[in-house]
C-alpha cells in the first residue's frame, strides 16, 4: 500500500516532469532556457533535470507546509509554488521528503539537488539560477501560457490533454 507521503511526492515529481514541456509550448521559451543554461555553464540535460526536481521540491514544500494531502495537490496555486522556488532555502526544499523513492530517477535527481545544495559557492550559485528559472517557468505557466494554469490541477489537466493517447 502506498502512503500519502509517497503518493504526494510522486504527484509533485510528475508536475516537475511536465513543467518544461508545457512551458515550451510558448514560442522561444526552450531556446531561451537552453541559452541561459549555456551562459551559466550548465549542461542542458543536467540543468533540465535540476529544473524538474527543483519544481517538484517546491511543490512538495508548499504542500507539506500547508498539510495538503496528495489528493488535494490540484488545489495549490502555481504562483505560490513559484514563490517557494525562490523564497525557500535549499535545505527547506529538502525537508519532509520520503526516505526512499520508488522511482530511481527521482532518487537520482534529489541526490543531485542535495549534492548541489551542499557543495558550496559555485554550485550554490547555480541552484540560485535554477530557482529563478523554475520560478519564471511556473509564472509563465500561471499567467501567460494560453490558457493560463492557475493551479497544479490546471497544469496536470493541460499536460494530460497534450499527451498523445496511449
Amino acid at each position: 500500500m502506498t502512503s500519502d507521503s509517497d503518493l504526494l511526492w510522486r504527484r509533485c515529481a510528475h508536475l516537475g516532469r511536465v513543467l518544461l514541456p508545457l512551458v515550451d509550448q510558448e514560442p522561444g521559451r526552450q531556446a531561451d532556457r537552453h541559452e541561459n543554461l549555456r551562459t551559466w555553464g550548465i549542461d542542458r540535460a543536467v540543468g533540465e533535470q535540476l529544473i524538474e526536481v527543483f519544481a517538484a521540491l517546491a511543490v512538495h514544500a508548499v504542500a507539506t507546509d500547508a498539510s495538503v494531502p496528495a489528493a488535494e495537490l490540484d488545489t495549490l496555486a502555481l504562483r505560490t509554488v513559484a514563490n517557494a522556488a525562490t523564497g525557500k532555502r535549499d535545505f527547506e526544499l529538502l525537508a519532509g521528503l520520503p526516505h526512499t523513492f520508488t522511482d530511481d530517477r527521482d532518487e537520482q535527481a534529489v541526490n543531485l539537488f542535495r549534492l548541489s545544495a551542499y557543495e558550496g559557492e559555485q554550485t550554490s550559485r547555480r541552484l540560485f539560477q535554477m530557482s529563478r528559472e523554475v520560478r519564471h517557468a511556473l509564472m509563465v505557466l500561471a499567467e501567460h501560457a494560453p490558457p493560463p494554469c492557475h493551479t497544479c490541477g490546471d497544469a496536470f489537466r493541460r499536460a494530460a490533454a497534450a499527451s498523445p493517447p496511449q
